[in-house]
């Protein structure tokens, strides 16, 4: 893949071919997530990978008050783990959902260890024990090359209602 380029101003611009891995990525993870297919969700993810659902849209950290979501790698394998066996009871019966996401705008950066960051809006539909709950928010992603592909360094929810008393959530956005 080639290197972001510049433009006239000096501000950089992700090529198509980027973009388009970038977006076919996301896609991939939303229809993962969908399919209940968390191991190979998971496998997008780097082995430094943090996922972050905050409970107030202006939180700037996780380490300093309460979020919804905040997990390192390792409590990701957790949770998949759960997800993927019978005892996961905010799961039973298993959720199912369905994302859609707007097209994404890429941007290079050099952030929390990611060559891009990602932002997409997003629509999650949840239906489990005969009631359908949705949820809606922006999505950003870090983004980091790997070899012929890209893997999530870091994902951040922003929920629209965040701050709002939420029935138990299991399934990441």
């Amino acid at each position: 893949m080639s290197p972001p380029d510049a433009d006239m101003a000096g501000s950089a611009v992700v090529s198509a071919e980027v973009r388009d891995a970038i977006e076919a990525l996301l896609e991939r993870e939303a229809a993962l997530l969908d399919e209940r297919r968390y191991e190979d969700w998971l496998a997008l993810y780097a082995a430094d990978a943090w996922y972050w659902v905050p409970h107030r849209p202006e939180q700037a950290s996780p380490r300093d008050e309460i979020s919804l979501f905040y997990d390192d790698r390792m409590l990701m394998e957790t949770r998949v783990r759960r997800l993927m066996t019978a005892i996961a009871h905010a799961e039973t019966p298993r959720a199912r959902t369905l994302r859609v996401l707007s097209r994404a705008s890429v941007t290079p950066a050099a952030e929390a260890g990611c060559d891009f960051v990602a932002t997409a809006k997003f629509v999650m539909t949840e239906y489990r024990l005969n009631a359908q709950r949705l949820y809606a928010g922006t999505s950003r992603w870090g983004l980091r090359r790997a070899s012929a592909s890209f893997l999530i360094a870091w994902k951040r929810v922003d929920l629209v209602n965040a701050e709002a008393t939420h029935e138990p959530m299991s399934v990441p956005f």
